[in-house]
């Protein structure tokens, strides 16, 4: 039976509306900001590395002890969405260095296009490559001993396909899966909402027609769209509550660094998506299924979809929240998060 509770949501779509410039209505900001003194994007990893893939792009990551020096009972690896970077995490990686029961070693890595990483081709920027890359990253940085993997968006999809790809790696390694605001396949076969990243949405397929002819002109855009842009990731992004500038500026901040044309190459993928089978492959582990009623890039439906199909999952829905959840509701998705990593470690693997 699946719990459903309160949470937030994931991540990713907002891309596609910012690169366009898209104006949107602007929402009320709460007067004091608080976390105008957080060091958003600053915090100080314990390492950094890089691993080559086969094809030969590097990708970057880096790995946090727990803060209190012990050694570490799990190790964590979070995925990020589309068009974000490995500091998307920041309240995740900040909150689970503190905890002791379990203990936990954090390793965060940027997508190839994405953060730090270097670019692939056009034809390499698919979600199975994406998972061959997870599969390079994991022996580097966690060669052994149990795993829990948490993906937001796009890098839900991943842990899918690597599921799909390894599913001895989840059999006997992977004790715990969290699937943030992601969609296990397309929705125009299912029946369900449209993500806004869909290959059939227009927005999508001007963004990536644009780019192709001439991606310096949407860069251009981008850059200069000021408060328009800023207003599309507010909308697309958050809830429609009071939501901290700070935040937003921080995701726009993300969101920049992408280039266009790495957007482009991945709309393909994200609309041919289609991983339901591969839920199979998650039975031996616990899985959480987070997501808000406000996400535009995953609606809720494909969070209830994903659950269905995972009868033990607990799925978590939070009320009046976007698609960048570990941002907007970072207490209620830590809280959660560290429910599933203790669960992970005291229950052992699933038979």
């Amino acid at each position: 039976m699946n719990r459903t509770g309160l949470v937030a949501t994931g991540a990713g779509v907002v891309a596609a509306a910012v690169a366009l410039g898209v104006g949107l209505a602007r929402r009320r900001v709460p007067d004091e900001d608080p976390y105008i003194d957080e060091p958003l994007g600053e915090l100080v990893p314990t390492r950094e590395g890089s691993v080559v893939t086969d094809d030969g792009i590097t990708l970057s990551y880096e790995e946090v002890d727990p803060a209190d020096g012990g050694p570490p009972d799990l190790t964590v690896v979070l995925v990020h969405g589309f068009a974000m970077s490995r500091l998307g995490w920041h309240f995740q990686r900040r909150d689970l260095a503190e905890l002791v029961e379990p203990r936990v070693r954090q390793v965060l890595y940027d997508h190839r296009g994405h953060g730090k990483s270097g670019r692939g081709t056009a034809a390499s920027s698919t979600i199975d490559q994406l998972a061959a890359d997870l599969a390079d990253v994991l022996p580097a940085t966690a060669p052994e001993g149990p795993l829990v993997l948490i993906g937001h968006s796009m890098g839900g999809m991943v842990i899918m396909a690597l599921a799909e790809r390894e599913p001895a790696l989840f059999e006997h390694r992977v004790r715990g899966v969290a699937l943030i605001g992601t969609s296990a396949g397309e929705v125009g076969r299912s029946g369900l909402p449209r993500p806004l990243l869909s290959k059939y949405n227009p927005t999508t397929r001007v963004l990536g027609a644009l780019a192709e002819w001439q991606p310096r002109v949407v860069e251009v855009i981008r850059s200069a769209g000021g408060g328009i842009t800023r207003r599309a990731a507010r909308a697309i992004g958050f809830g429609p509550g009071d939501t901290s500038p700070r935040l937003v500026d921080f995701l726009v901040t993300m969101l920049d660094v992408t280039p266009v044309q790495v957007l482009a190459d991945f709309a393909d993928t994200l609309g041919s998506h289609n991983r339901y089978a591969a839920l199979a492959g998650l039975k031996h582990c616990r899985v959480l299924v987070l997501s808000g009623d406000h996400d535009w890039m995953t609606p809720f439906s494909h969070a209830e979809r994903i659950a269905a199909a995972l009868p033990d999952a607990v799925l978590v829905r939070v009320p009046d929240a976007g698609h960048v959840v570990m941002l907007e509701r970072a207490e209620l998705v830590n809280h959660h998060l560290t429910t599933l990593l203790r669960d992970s470690y005291q229950g052992g693997h699933r038979g």
